[in-house]
């Protein structure tokens, strides 16, 4: 080959890995355009996903609004007293104390909440003095008129105790109620008494304060199930482990008693550690297992430190006789018809029990209607809240009036007597569920806890986490619904016959 046709060839090689190169080229380019396009296409979606969002949360928010503000114009009407207290930190859980003072026109009384902080300082147990105001003292005017953002003067800071870890459930000793138990992201309870541990001063930082006892026993997390016993010393857990966990803390103090450096209490099956610079810990006394997943909550039976319940995201609900043994006495399977979140036992008529749930219901069963195979139909079902329901409660004043919180923002007053009557479906609440009476709405977000006041005839204190809120942070707000709301009914026209001549109404005006 000469020359001449060796450059010709060469020329026609390159010309045409040129146009191979060009065709990829022009490829690439074409391919990275549809992506470009693609992206720009996912980008579009996203961003009307975003403002379709942003639009229903403003909208979901303006309803809030409406629906607060409608409610806080009726406060007057509604309520007997109300005191608003803004909480820097959401607090998952909040319980009365003792009682410290009584006065003329007020109370002073014990408050125990928690601050759930983001790390920037630390998770603390809080200790509050409130002052109580006694039935018919406050003005009308001055109940409806605080500022949401804004501190009662009514709740005052008393004590911090810093905590290890979040505080997610608090719960009183009733025998000594300035003796709490606590919940947080460990398989331990913690044991505290309140008057005894120093104030601290929660700074970035600070180290922990010491509890005075924990118990031991559980092999996973045990955030949320804790009961104390209304009759004896007994403590009452449940976890992530599936188990039920109960101790005496009379082992503790019998041990300490009787040889404070032994090891093992007399008469008993837990055994107690101590060790220098940490607190002491006693192991349980009975671990029982029946759940197939996490154990939600648990209470006590009012009369017996042997007997309990417990619910759990199986949803299930389980009755427990530790004289019998760690299996279940009865087990309710698919008691509702999702997880299940509290329970509540009546602290008079021992057969009733409280179940709430993620399927929006409370229901209440009869054990005598239980077997031990799960077959059992609740006596009443009640369906009043839009979201799952977090926390249910006796009444410690009447025995057929409990509470129901949940993440609707809504705390409801219940009397089972009146499902069925046909007064309760009377003209003024002709959609309200069939044993609702009174709607608690002072919150703009999920209402986490409440407890009934047991020295002051229905005050409540609820807790909302206000953190999806506009808010933030967390209110906590004590109340106490107006008398001529629950009183009979002929009590009420009675009382206001009197003043009957005050009254001008609609058709005399015109």
């Amino acid at each position: 080959m000469n020359s001449s046709s060796a450059e010709q060839l060469t020329y026609s090689i390159d010309k045409k890995q040129q146009k191979q190169h060009q065709k990829a080229t022009r490829r690439r380019e074409k391919q990275q355009q549809q992506e470009e396009e693609e992206e720009e296409k996912e980008s579009n979606v996203e961003r009307k996903k975003t403002k379709k969002n942003n639009m229903r949360g403003k909208h979901q928010q303006s309803a809030v609004d409406e629906k607060y503000a409608q409610w806080k114009s009726l406060v007057p009407v509604l309520y007997d007293w109300l005191a608003n207290h803004n909480l820097v930190w959401p607090s998952l859980s909040c319980r009365w104390g003792p009682q410290l003072e009584q006065a003329t026109y007020k109370n002073r009384q014990r408050l125990y909440l928690s601050e759930q902080t983001d790390g920037s300082v630390p998770n603390t147990l809080v200790i509050a003095n409130c002052e109580i105001v006694k039935p018919r003292v406050a003005a009308a005017e001055h109940i409806s008129q605080f500022n949401e953002e804004a501190r009662s003067p009514f709740v005052k800071k008393y004590k911090t105790i810093i905590h290890p870890g979040e505080v997610n459930r608090i719960r009183e000793l009733a025998q000594h109620n300035h003796i709490v138990a606590t919940h947080t992201d460990s398989p331990d309870v913690l044991i505290w008494d309140v008057e005894a541990q120093p104030n601290r001063h929660a700074v970035l930082g600070a180290t922990p304060s010491r509890p005075d006892l924990v118990l031991t026993g559980h092999k996973e997390n045990a955030e949320f199930a804790l009961a104390m016993c209304p009759k004896e010393p007994y403590v009452l857990s449940g976890g992530k482990d599936r188990s039920v966990v109960l101790w005496s803390i009379q082992d503790h103090i019998t041990a300490t008693a009787s040889d404070p450096s032994s090891n093992k209490p007399q008469g008993s099956g837990a055994t107690i550690v101590k060790q220098n610079g940490e607190s002491p810990s006693i192991g349980p006394r009975g671990i029982f297992q029946g759940h197939e997943d996490t154990v939600e909550d648990v209470q006590f039976c009012p009369k017996s430190s042997q007997e309990f319940c417990s619910v759990g995201d199986d949803s299930c609900l389980i009755l427990w006789d530790a004289r019998s043994g760690s299996d279940p006495v009865i087990k309710v399977e698919k008691a509702h018809n999702a997880d299940l979140h509290c329970v509540d036992w009546n602290p008079v008529d021992e057969n009733y029990i409280l179940t709430g749930s993620a399927d929006s219901s409370v229901r209440m069963f009869d054990r005598r209607n239980l077997t031990s195979a799960g077959v059992g139909s609740p006596v009443h079902k009640f369906e009043g809240h839009k979201a799952a329901v977090l926390c249910v409660q006796w009444s410690p004043d009447n025995p057929t009036v409990f509470g129901s919180a949940a993440e609707d923002g809504v705390l409801n007053i219940w009397d089972y007597e009146k499902v069925g009557k046909k007064k309760e479906r009377g003209a003024r609440t002709p959609n309200a569920p069939p044993g609702l009476f009174f709607q608690h709405a002072g919150h703009r977000d999920k209402v986490v806890d409440f407890h009934w006041n047991t020295y002051d005839a229905w005050t409540i204190v609820s807790v909302s986490d206000d953190c999806d809120s506009s808010g933030g942070g967390g209110t906590l707000q004590i109340w106490r619904m107006s008398d001529l709301i629950y009183r009979p009914e002929e009590e009420v026209l009675a009382e206001l016959e009197e003043f009957k001549s005050h009254v001008v109404t609609c058709a005399s005006k015109s």
